[in-house]
């Protein structure tokens, strides 16, 4: 297998965890005090990095309702400084995802903190969400990356959870255009919501689709890992991003419980090596 992540993650195959922020400044539920936030992030980071995950991602998953393409620059502030110090924390690498599809904010926070990666939910294609219609912008992810940050990674969603597109179209079809026409450095797999794992034939057949192609992108599990699951969908992809079993009640949004973030951190090293 081709070690695809060797140079960011050192190792083949990625377990990354993910930090979910409390309610930020301007959104409905924001508490009134960035310091916890903040506080709290890193506290996350911390128990993921000792749980044995090789890299994380911050999501201002607290935020709901999203807005489906630009946050205010309140939202990017206080990730920025979120962000920052979750990254002085820690020594493996750190993505961002500004949700539901800020690509330039994410950019933006991942270079002035020096992180690794950024996740886009819909690089391309048009897509119906719970947010509105949202349109994948390759073009304008690529050169936004050239100009702030040409190192970071851009991670794409593939027939992103959370939404159908508005046009017929195939899960292969879409991770095609995501690594061929996005150029996308590694596609995400996900089931329809968060929480709910994709199926071994997806993932067989994206991989099967990108083979056929003589596309070598690496793709990871985006979605309802469990202990039950791990060790499975490690086999068919080159990695997990965990959200929701990690944190107390398997729920998302919760805290991390660093018991169960220890599970899905002992089956990834022992499947692979």
């Amino acid at each position: 297998m081709i070690n695809h992540f060797a140079d960011t993650f050192g190792v083949a195959k990625i377990g990354i965890g993910v930090v979910h922020l409390p309610a930020l400044p301007g959104s409905p539920d924001f508490s009134g005090g960035l310091t916890p936030v903040v506080e709290r992030a890193v506290a996350e980071a911390a128990l993921l990095q000792k749980a044995g995950f090789d890299g994380l991602i911050i999501e201002n998953y607290g935020d709901l309702p999203f807005f489906k393409a630009k946050v205010g620059p309140e939202t990017v502030a206080a990730m920025t400084v979120a962000v920052r110090e979750v990254r002085r924390s820690v020594e493996i690498p750190v993505g961002v995802n500004v949700l539901r599809n800020d690509y330039e904010a994410a950019l933006a926070i991942a270079a002035a903190c020096r992180c690794e990666f950024i996740r886009v939910n819909i690089l391309v294609g048009a897509f119906v969400t719970p947010e509105g219609v949202i349109e994948g912008e390759p073009a304008r992810v690529l050169r936004e990356r050239r100009r702030v940050g040409p190192d970071i990674k851009v991670f794409a969603d593939v027939m992103v959870k959370h939404a159908g597109p508005l046009a017929a179209t195939s899960i292969v079809d879409d991770a095609l255009d995501a690594a061929e026409r996005g150029k996308a450095d590694c596609l995400i797999v996900t089931g329809p919501r968060t929480g709910s794992p994709p199926t071994g034939e997806d993932l067989k057949a994206v991989g099967a689709g990108l083979e056929e192609a003589g596309l070598s992108v690496p793709v990871v599990v985006g979605s309802g890992i469990t202990p039950s699951n791990a060790e499975a969908l490690l086999k068919l992809s080159n990695g997990v991003i965990v959200g929701s079993y990690i944190r107390k009640h398997g729920r998302a949004g919760e805290e991390i419980d660093f018991e169960r973030a220890l599970e899905i951190g002992n089956i990834k090293k022992e499947g692979t090596g």
